[in-house]
């Protein structure tokens, strides 16, 4: 079914997902990964319950809160929610950088992949939400069929090589990141750390 088949309409084209609000057990830690790790600012706080982080000055890519969840658990294996937030970074310079920073935080990736259309990196955050990080190519370079269809796949993504792009992010100016899409749910694991010295990721798998 293409987009609007059946309903003699669809979105307009600048529509975008706005924003993921995640319920969190825990308010301060959440900040200080999606804050201090990721990046993003924490544009208001509503006391020791809520808070909303954006990335260049917008309102809120990102809402926290404990209302329901305050010490709670993740989901249990076999139910619905949400499988991953994705966020969307300007170049592959910044998503480099961002990356460096979750490895130096100690922050075991889940995975790594080239999807043709993009390259994605997959970690979890403290209340076991799957996180991507991303950068799109542009695209003319998108891979397709014959008949013009998008043909995304999943491959290895070599994570030594997209770090040193690190290099290249100039030390003035600001990158914007900004919510890329939401997946499905998939049970996750806790928030694992590697022990020093010891970076695990994993090539390939089901991520996109």
């Amino acid at each position: 079914m293409t987009a609007g088949e059946g309903t003699g309409r669809s979105a307009p084209d600048a529509t975008r997902v706005g924003h993921v609000h995640l319920k969190v057990a825990d308010l301060d830690r959440a900040i200080a990964f999606y804050g201090g790790v990721l990046g993003f600012e924490v544009q208001q706080r509503v006391g020791s319950q809520a808070a909303f982080l954006g990335a260049g000055g917008y309102h809120h890519h990102i809402g926290l809160n404990t209302w329901e969840s305050q010490g709670g658990s993740p989901p249990a294996p076999g139910t619905t929610g949400l499988y991953h937030s994705a966020f969307l970074f300007p170049d592959r310079a910044s998503l480099a950088a961002a990356v460096k920073r979750v490895l130096d935080a100690g922050i075991q990736l889940d995975g790594a992949a080239d999807h043709g259309v993009s390259e994605a990196i997959y970690l979890t955050d403290p209340d076991g939400n799957g996180v991507e990080l991303y950068r799109d190519r542009p695209r003319e370079e998108w891979p397709r069929d014959e008949d013009g269809g998008l043909r995304m796949f999943t491959r290895a993504l070599d994570v030594r090589a997209l770090l040193e792009e690190v290099g290249s992010v100039r030390s003035t100016g600001r990158r914007t990141r900004r919510f890329g899409h939401q997946g499905p749910s998939r049970s996750r694991t806790r928030w694992a750390r590697t022990r020093p010295g010891r970076r695990r990721f994993r090539a390939t798998g089901p991520w996109a």
